[in-house]
């Protein structure tokens, strides 16, 4: 037990962490105007991204069953090399933006180049799980900060609820999630987290989830899914970027607090969840995560802003 919890506070501590860096990037990319939309507040923005989870999900089950698994490894690994590209675009920018012209620029380009392709190259070569959860938490954050800054306050609720119903579904009625997530695995890629519950633990040598669960072993790690992370933390990042910071506490404004409750009740949700996952079976994360946030975010609200007027709740 005392492994599983070592793991379990593991994948809580990137949870929060990658979820804390999303709000610190929250600000710089909407000075770098890279919404993924321009206008946060149509429920399109939800529909669209909805869409796009079940068309690629549906693109990776296909490569899967045709048997082309090292083509969905290059396609994956693409996608992600372009995340990064463009994720760590802006930091890169900021941390160089002391140089004079065109030195910065330079600076920025190369290290954004640099760190990219050079995680992506150690995923190919070298696939073990610290490389894995080092670049799944930058990428992560990235996302989450983009897709939160993205979606005002009604569309982030639509998403988190119909994602939530669509992984309940996806895991314990057509179970084509659990196909997914023993295909992935793999891969070696950064599409999930891998925590070990002791050392040493190679994920390169990592079985099928599906061949552990079939044979009845004890599991060697913990793995949590990107969504998992990325999800909830678009309210997170959507109620700091939406909300007006009409209060303080403390100095800090009632939008951050807000957000930083929505988090802590998305870490609830964990708790939870993590309750079930030692139970040994596959479990769907988005059911308990977003409803932790969704419950937080309410609360929190009429808290600080004293109402639940939903015009002002909903961003409009």
């Amino acid at each position: 037990m005392a492994r599983e919890g070592r793991a379990i506070l593991a994948l809580a501590g990137l949870l929060v962490g990658a979820h804390l860096v999303a709000l610190t990037l929250a600000a710089p990319f909407l000075e770098a105007d890279i919404q993924a939309f321009p206008d946060p507040n149509a429920l399109t923005n939800a529909l669209f991204y909805f869409i796009l989870i079940l068309a690629f999900t549906g693109f990776v089950l296909f490569l899967v069953r045709k048997r082309r698994e090292g083509v969905l490894k290059y396609v994956i690994l693409g996608a992600i090399t372009i995340t990064m590209l463009f994720v760590f675009s802006i930091p890169f920018a900021l941390a160089f933006g002391f140089l004079p012209e065109p030195w910065a620029s330079l600076a920025a380009t190369q290290g954004t180049l640099l760190l990219s392709f050079g995680l992506a190259y150690a995923l190919l070569k070298y696939p073990e799980w610290w490389v894995v959860d080092a670049t799944g938490f930058a990428v992560a954050a990235g996302v989450t900060a983009i897709i939160g800054i993205s979606f005002g306050i009604l569309p982030a609720l639509v998403f988190l609820i119909g994602l939530a119903i669509y992984d309940a579904v996806a895991v314990y009625r057509t179970k084509h999630m659990i196909t997914l997530a023993n295909a992935v695995t793999g891969l070696r890629l950064p599409i999930l987290l891998v925590i070990p519950k002791s050392l040493p633990y190679s994920f390169r040598t990592q079985p099928g989830l599906q061949e552990e669960i079939d044979a009845g072993e004890e599991r060697a790690a913990m793995f949590m899914g990107l969504g998992d992370i990325i999800i909830p933390g678009i309210l997170v990042v959507s109620a700091f970027a939406n909300l007006e910071p009409l209060v303080t506490i403390l100095g800090v404004g009632a939008n951050l607090l807000v957000a930083l409750a929505t988090l802590l009740g998305t870490l609830f949700g964990f708790t939870l969840l993590m309750r079930f996952v030692l139970g040994g079976r596959p479990q769907a994360g988005l059911p308990l995560l977003n409803t932790g946030a969704i419950l937080a975010y309410l609360a929190s609200y009429y808290l600080l802003y004293g109402d639940l007027n939903f015009g002002i709740v909903l961003g409009f």
